[in-house]
């Protein structure tokens, strides 16, 4: 037996026997496998009804390959490219992955600079690109619910070499690689796992927007590897003759873990167990070799769609903030992915389940409605046009008062209206003349009070009236003073008014003093000395109320009795309306008036052609020749009646 032999069994005495002969029996099959290598046929048989290992061998166990995996971390970095790995030829089942969804790239190039994914800060979309003679797979998820990021996958193996960078613009990136190299004792060191990561800002190379220099340079670095990079774990090389391998136990699959989906596509892991290789029954795991437990494997599971569902959304406000109203929901058909992801499906794949409403009526509250609170107020003006008011609220159904905009607007009961009291008439009122003369002696003035107010009932005199004021005093004279010296100012004269605002005079002479003599001489005189006042305003007590009075109007006939009137009314001394005036002194407010008989026109050509001449005589507008000829004997009687008081 050969020596290699006995060591290996010296390594499992309790096996004895069975062991002996199994390796008698594998034996000439090793030795014959090994010659007749090169003259094995070029063509490989087909796998079936066999698996495939991680290597790609039919029922392999993983051996004929290692595995290269990690993870690139850093937590800061500068904006730009950073170099994370070197994919060396011959690399296949090429994976990597954003373990956390960012804002970071990948990017792909030959170590020619040639750009393959991302080049150039040009970012391709997703999709299948062609490089280092293989396929590779981009994936970005635009699902905004996705967590997943960005992923490349290649099934391999590469013709070229490939660098894996990293596009940074978000802290704390995070990217998982790995891939399978076939185990050759004399791969040189060009194909050793070389993960690398770049501190530097991108210098564009060849125009590709690549940068170039690696981190086995920097701080903390560890012959060229850097601390953050986690390094793989390859399957170590072994030195045994390839017969101690020849163990009657080895690693078989024997299941696999659940699926991460229950459709649309899902991933699960491979089990694989220690097991005799004669009857195939499963042995505790020590009895095979750790070293050739095959790497990690993960497989598609339960690859059939997902059933599409009706995925409902938020109710929208309703329409009316009272009332019957109306609110809304969207209402779309999606289908799940296995990456946790959803997508919008046509409506007919979701036939199977019954639509959810999409429209649906509602009702916040009763809607409040208009009250009218009172009754309209009197007119803002005496006369004229004026506005006159009501309150009007909205009241809710409980009775209480809310905001206007409760209320339907366009229903609102007017609250402002306009009235019109009648046109605005003014006319001059005055008091009767006052008893006493402002002179004892010589001229005096006698006074009376006259206010402007309209023919309305009003509580405050106005400014003006159209017609002449009426005046206010009138001249007196008692008889004539006694002469005095010098200037001389007699005593003050009685008040022109015996209430209210009056004038008091006085004579103001210029004397002159001759031998105990006094003469008059004339003012001019005396022009020298400062002159007393004459006269200045009086007023003895209140007048409260009293009775003011308007002329006469125009007699309603010109002849065989008419009639006349005047407004007649009782004043404050404020000028407001007053009822304590005396009602026995009330003066009259009608009386007769041209009581002489008509006597016939003379004159046939003088006629009137208006019925309503008697206006004209009343307005004075006989004074102009139209008016005269048209009302020819209307005029002529008022031209008569006015010549016959001149002559009284």
């Amino acid at each position: 037996m050969a020596p290699w032999i006995q060591g290996r069994l010296s390594l499992a005495p309790k096996k004895g026997a069975l062991l002996v002969a199994l390796l008698l029996t594998l034996l000439p099959k090793a030795f014959s496998q090994d010659h007749g290598t090169h003259s094995r046929s070029t063509e490989e048989p087909a796998c079936e009804g066999y698996q495939v290992d991680i290597c790609g061998v039919c029922e392999g166990d993983g051996s004929s390959c290692e595995v290269v995996s990690g993870t690139f971390s850093r937590s800061f970095l500068s904006v730009g490219y950073h170099k994370i790995l070197e994919i060396p030829l011959g690399a296949q089942n090429i994976r990597i992955q954003e373990t956390v969804k960012s804002r970071n790239y990948l990017a792909l190039r030959t170590p020619g600079g040639k750009s393959v994914i991302n080049g150039n800060w040009a970012i391709d979309r997703p999709g299948v690109f062609f490089a280092a003679g293989t396929e590779l797979t981009y994936r970005r998820p635009n699902e905004i619910r996705s967590k997943t990021g960005e992923s490349i996958t290649a099934p391999g193996p590469i013709t070229q070499e490939l660098v894996l960078y990293l596009i940074y613009q978000q802290p704390s990136p995070s990217v998982f690689y790995e891939y399978t190299l076939p185990r050759r004792s004399n791969r040189g060191p060009q194909s050793d796992v070389l993960p690398l990561v770049e501190t530097q800002q991108q210098n564009a190379v060849n125009g590709q927007g690549f940068s170039s220099t690696d981190v086995s340079g920097n701080e903390n670095s560890d012959a060229g590897v850097h601390p953050n990079q986690v390094p793989s774990d390859p399957i170590p090389h072994t030195t045994e003759h390839p017969a101690a391998q020849l163990s009657p136990y080895t690693w078989r699959r024997t299941g696999t873990t659940l699926c991460s989906a229950t459709c649309g596509t899902g991933r699960r892991q491979v089990l694989f167990g220690c097991v005799e290789q004669v009857t195939g029954t499963t042995v505790p795991g020590d009895l095979c070799e750790l070293a050739q437990h095959p790497a990690p494997q993960a497989e598609d599971c339960n690859t059939q769609p997902c059933p599409a569902f009706w995925d409902v959304g938020e109710w929208s406000e309703c329409s009316k903030t009272c009332g019957p109203g109306v609110q809304h929901r969207q209402v779309l058909c999606r289908q799940p992915l296995g990456n946790g992801t959803l997508t919008a499906a046509a409506q007919w794949q979701c036939r199977h389940l019954e639509q959810p409403e999409t429209t649906a009526s509602c009702q916040l509250k009763i809607c409040s409605e208009w009250h009218i609170r009172s009754e309209w107020t009197p007119c803002s003006v005496p006369c004229g046009v004026g506005q006159r008011r009501r309150e009007v609220r909205c009241v809710d159904n409980l009775g209480d008062v809310v905001t206007d905009e409760e209320c339907n607007m366009q229903l609102r009961p007017e609250d402002v209206q306009n009235c019109d009291s009648g046109p605005c008439a003014r006319s001059w009122f005055f008091t009767r003349w006052s008893d006493r003369c402002s002179a004892e002696c010589g001229e005096g003035r006698r006074s009376r009070t006259v206010v402007c107010l309209m023919n309305y009932i009003s509580s405050l005199p106005l400014d003006s009236c159209d017609d002449k004021r009426p005046e206010e005093l009138t001249p007196c004279d008692i008889g004539p003073c006694q002469h005095q010296l010098e200037w001389y100012t007699g005593p003050w004269g009685q008040c022109s008014a015996e209430c209210g605002n009056g004038t008091q005079s006085r004579t103001v002479v210029c004397l002159l003093h001759s031998n105990g003599s006094l003469e008059v001489t004339t003012p001019s005189n005396c022009t020298h000395l400062p002159c007393p006042p004459s006269s200045r305003p009086c007023h003895l007590k209140r007048c409260g109320a009293k009775w003011f009075v308007t002329e006469w109007s125009s007699c309603s006939r010109s002849c065989e009795g008419g009639y006349r009137v005047r407004e007649v009314r009782c004043l404050a001394d404020d000028m407001t309306p007053s009822s304590g005036c005396d009602p026995s002194l009330t003066p009259d407010d009608r009386e007769e008036c041209n009581t002489q008989p008509c006597v016939p026109e003379i004159d046939e050509n003088c006629q009137d052609m208006y019925y309503n001449c008697n206006v004209v005589v009343q307005a004075r507008l006989c004074v102009y020749s139209y008016y005269r000829t048209a009302c020819c004997v209307s005029c002529t009687r008022f031209s008569r009646r006015e010549a016959q008081l001149a002559r009284r």
